[in-house]
């Protein structure tokens, strides 16, 4: 048997469906504050949307950092790993890979190439710190260090940033090119305001106070996943 359901009603089914529909969409773009320890971010493909939006818990310049993450990947073409700009300036804090095994890290728009022996089929635990008064700029893959060089002696990272992974930055928050955009996963992302040492550098030992992974918030964008992670 078929009912007819009045147009009042139909009208309020029509916009239930709607706000619904507008929830869903806004639930889907909103942002998100928990512990991850055990996830990880999965780029399944390439693209020049799929991104994830990071909030930092405190918006100071910075005069020192440690930055801290792992990711696997079987790219062989340019990524961004973790880009970090401002208003005023690209490439504020960037960490990136040029090609296997040659990584640049970017602090105010200037950066320096470190040349890592590739180790394929296994995720890269990458760790960064800089210091303003010596420009310093160190690099650890793997709880081994790979050099020391000098980088924006004297300088301030910027606050306010926009700070997000899978993608690299061509403009505050966007001008995404998808050649550069990281296809794999990412996890056990921390930053810190201060120089740690980085020999056998635990993440989930120091939680980072400007980024840490076991108190995230974020944003995704695109297509991107949380799964639980297959790698220590």
């Amino acid at each position: 048997m078929h009912l007819q359901v009045p147009r009042p009603l139909q009208r309020v089914v029509h916009t239930l469906s709607g706000a619904a529909c507008g929830l869903i969409e806004f639930l889907s773009h909103c942002l998100f504050s928990t512990d991850l320890r055990g996830k990880v971010f999965i780029f399944p493909e390439e693209s020049n949307t799929a991104h994830v939006s990071l909030v930092p818990r405190v918006n100071n310049p910075l005069k020192n950092f440690t930055l801290c993450l792992k990711a696997f990947t079987d790219l062989t073409r340019p990524y961004s790993l973790f880009s970090y700009n401002t208003r005023s300036t690209d490439n504020e804090l960037l960490l990136f890979v040029n090609k296997v095994g040659e990584y640049i890290l970017y602090v105010g728009g200037t950066g320096v190439t470190f040349k890592v022996p590739p180790s394929p089929d296994t995720p890269a635990h990458l760790c960064a710190s800089w210091e303003s008064a010596s420009g310093i700029a160190e690099l650890w893959v793997n709880g081994k260090p790979v050099g020391r060089k000098g980088l924006k002696r004297g300088y301030t990272v910027k606050e306010k940033a926009s700070i997000i992974l899978g993608q690299e930055q061509d403009s505050f928050g966007g001008g995404f090119d998808a050649k550069q955009s990281f296809v794999g996963e990412i996890w056990d992302v921390s930053l810190w305001n201060r120089v740690l040492p980085l020999k056998n550098m635990c993440t989930s030992c120091y939680p980072g106070n400007i980024l840490t992974w076991q108190a995230l918030t974020y944003k995704a964008r695109g297509y991107v996943v949380v799964k639980p992670k297959v790698w220590p």
